[in-house]
């Protein structure tokens, strides 16, 4: 089969899931294998070969990130059962003041705590960044609004363990530890960079409060504020998120056991003391490799999926003496829901991949790249980004256009690192109506369909940019 045919036969298979998922509302895993399975018939795998790997692609990547998102998730889970996020949010505005608080929330939401789940974390902290706004000034709302969005949705394709970012690193074979790490180096000055571009534009005419912003009246609770009621009734796609992701009426933390009193009150510290134990055994690993020093205790404890274990069992223990036995097994139990779709999608990922891998589409990309290891980079980041413009989803585009360009990977001798923050950048550009986040932060911040654009489209577009930006001057020393 000649280059452009698969060339041509991959670029039909990728347009047919976005007319499956947006069209058809097929479920975008779903989707995702029709895809796979497509793409392998066509360009001649054959269907033992088709079914195979797809797989074995849907078996390496639970290899590789099965139980690092399951442990991820459930302990984010038990973290905002405690509600830790009101108190770190109250904490921040203390200790900031009204002028740090964006940028403080925003690289606290986008780095610290990226194990909860993403809507979870948005319904915790908008009714709080909504109580902040007016101390900010005229503008409250939409600098507020702003560093969310640009936080949250970088968050989770840029920082462990953030479901997307765990997926790309095993998609890609990724060493956690040095994906920890890079990711840190790239989604901190994007976020302050991001929020200062945008606040800097926001004060000089970009927002219009007249028309940005429409009045409501601000939610009685903090952290669990009517969450089954926050979705517009014209939000699309009503029930599941573009990615896979539940719908805030869905969320099995929110209720039920949320309002039951509590024992003890444990210290911010302590709450967040083993999920941060966990990515310093992480990073600490890493950088150990890197200095060549090993040892069988060191291996062990560093080795993410053991660490990440070490952070729920402590976290677990924590919310036990605090919060009770009974609200720590409700909050698991909804953990395991919440990461059953999270699997599936990623494994769905994963088999594309694979199959995209096995057509030949790794050697035709690259026998057209130079040595240089920018164009991959930019072509990685072009292709989430218009992914992401067509689906709506974060997740999907990220890892669909890392799958792409990993066989090209070892023919350039760039590091897959480059290539899932590449793609993690990509896939946050332009972040729409199809977007669960754009209706959230579009209710819960009292913002218009108009205001929204500006906040969190504009906003996380550039810091798609300014992250694609970061990855390339990264590239340079790696």
């Amino acid at each position: 089969m000649t280059d452009w045919q698969i060339l041509l036969i991959t670029a039909a298979a990728i347009i047919a899931i976005v007319v499956l998922i947006l069209k058809l509302r097929i479920n975008p895993a779903l989707s995702l294998v029709i895809g796979a399975a497509g793409l392998g018939l066509a360009t001649g795998l054959g269907a033992t070969g088709t079914t195979d790997t797809i797989m074995q692609g849907f078996g390496d990547i639970m290899l590789e990130v099965g139980l690092l998102i399951a442990w991820g998730v459930l302990m984010g889970a038990i973290l905002n059962e405690m509600g830790a996020i009101n108190k770190l949010v109250e904490r921040l505005l203390k200790v900031f003041g009204p002028k740090g608080i964006p940028y403080a929330l925003g690289l606290t939401l986008g780095t610290v705590l990226q194990s909860i789940f993403l809507d979870v974390l948005l319904v915790m902290s908008a009714p709080l960044a909504r109580r902040i706004a007016p101390k900010l000034g005229k503008y409250g709302t939409a600098k507020m609004a702003t560093a969310m969005a640009i936080s949250l949705e970088c968050g989770i394709v840029l920082m462990v363990p953030g479901v997307a970012t765990v997926a790309l690193a095993g998609l890609l074979g990724v060493p956690l530890g040095s994906m920890l790490i890079y990711g840190l180096l790239v989604i901190i000055p994007t976020i302050f960079v991001s929020i200062f571009i945008m606040n800097f534009f926001i004060q000089r005419g970009f927002w219009d409060v007249e028309k940005d912003e429409q009045p409501a009246e601000e939610p009685e609770q903090s952290g669990d504020a009517a969450a089954p009621s926050v979705e517009p009734a014209d939000a699309p796609n009503s029930g599941q998120a573009p990615d896979g992701r539940s719908r805030v009426g869905l969320l099995p933390h929110d209720v039920h056991t949320r309002n039951a009193p509590s024992a003890k009150e444990a210290s911010l510290f302590v709450m967040f003391a083993p999920m941060l134990l966990s990515l310093v055994l992480i990073g600490g690993g890493a950088l150990a490799a890197m200095a060549g020093f090993t040892s069988p205790a060191t291996d062990f404890v560093s080795t993410p999926v053991i660490a990440l274990l070490i952070g729920l069992l402590g976290t677990s223990f924590v919310a036990r003496l605090t919060i009770g036995t009974k609200r720590v097994e409700a909050a698991v139990v909804g953990g395991f829901r919440e990461s059953g779709q999270i699997l599936i999608l990623t494994g769905a990922g994963g088999a594309l991949a694979a199959v995209v891998a096995a057509s030949g589409m790794g050697d035709v990309l690259g026998g057209y790249f130079s040595a240089s290891s920018v164009a991959p980079l930019l072509v990685v980041w072009g292709i989430a980004a218009l992914l992401h413009v067509a689906v709506g989803s974060v997740s999907i585009s990220a890892i669909t256009a890392a799958g792409l360009l990993a066989p090209v990977a070892p023919m350039l001798g760039l590091d897959p690192v480059l290539i899932a923050l590449a793609a993690g950048a990509g896939s946050l550009f332009f972040v729409h109506v199809t977007s669960n986040t754009f209706w959230l932060l579009q209710s819960m911040l009292g913002q218009t369909t108009r205001g929204t654009f500006k906040t969190c489209s504009v906003g996380v577009s550039v810091a798609s940019i300014v992250a694609l930006a970061f990855t390339l001057i990264l590239s340079l020393f790696l």
